[in-house]
């Protein structure tokens, strides 16, 4: 007989830290199978992630105070092993704004907003958008980016090109629906990495940007120093 019941996972951080500060990310892995999981509170479920749908490797987020992860198994037909699994993290709301949880998640950034990114962003990096795969699926786009100049960066997600001269290479994702486009033109983009992927967040074109960060330095207001070169 296929197992069938559910269980209870509580998510909390390893250092204090208020529940209604911290927000919840999961990510199902691709072939996870066998189980829908519902946010849970009180005993009313509201569902994440169905079994088998097309979604299934969509990054979902809410609140920690808004409960904790029900996990059902779901009635099979057979006896073939399926297992369910998920990546999760931990944050600040903070550093939340670009984990696809906006009202308006493809809105350009605000001058303030592209000045703060610049600051607190995993990667900043100046460059140019070499091509564009949507995948509908999954609801994401997956950008490949041209890099002049790196910033910064706190993981690898951007490296020399594999024949080891020229500018360096790598590739950001977003959401489908932001509809974003090959073209000419330098922007500064700027995200964050989770799950192991870099996730775009503000990406101005880079001479806005150079315009942004005068004006702000010469009222005292750029909260950090970067080269506008």
């Amino acid at each position: 007989m296929y197992p069938t019941g559910a269980l209870i996972v509580n998510l909390r951080p390893n250092t204090f830290s208020p529940s209604r500060h911290l927000t919840v990310c999961i990510k199902p892995f691709r072939d996870s199978s066998g189980a829908n999981i519902y946010l849970e509170k009180t005993g009313e479920l509201r569902l994440l992630v169905q079994d088998g749908a097309s979604e299934a490797g969509r990054v979902q987020c809410f609140g920690l105070q808004q409960g904790g992860l029900f996990v059902e198994a779901t009635p099979q037909q057979d006896i073939s092993r399926r297992t369910t699994g998920f990546q999760y993290e931990l944050m600040s709301r903070h550093s939340s704004p670009d984990l696809h949880a906006l009202s308006a998640p493809c809105r350009p950034c605000s001058d303030t907003e592209v000045l703060l990114a610049v600051c607190t962003s995993d990667f900043v990096v100046r460059g140019s958008i070499q091509d564009v795969d949507h995948v509908p699926e999954q609801q994401e786009s997956i950008i490949r980016l041209k890099v002049n100049r790196l910033h910064r960066q706190k993981s690898r997600v951007f490296q020399p090109a594999p024949e080891g001269s020229g500018p360096w290479q790598g590739r950001v994702t977003t959401l489908l629906e932001c509809g974003v486009r090959p073209g000419p033109g330098d922007f500064l983009f700027t995200g964050h990495v989770h799950f192991g992927e870099a996730q775009l967040g503000c990406a101005p074109r880079f001479s806005d940007f150079q315009r942004m960060y005068r004006d702000a330095k010469e009222q005292g207001l750029n909260p950090c120093e970067i080269s506008t070169e």
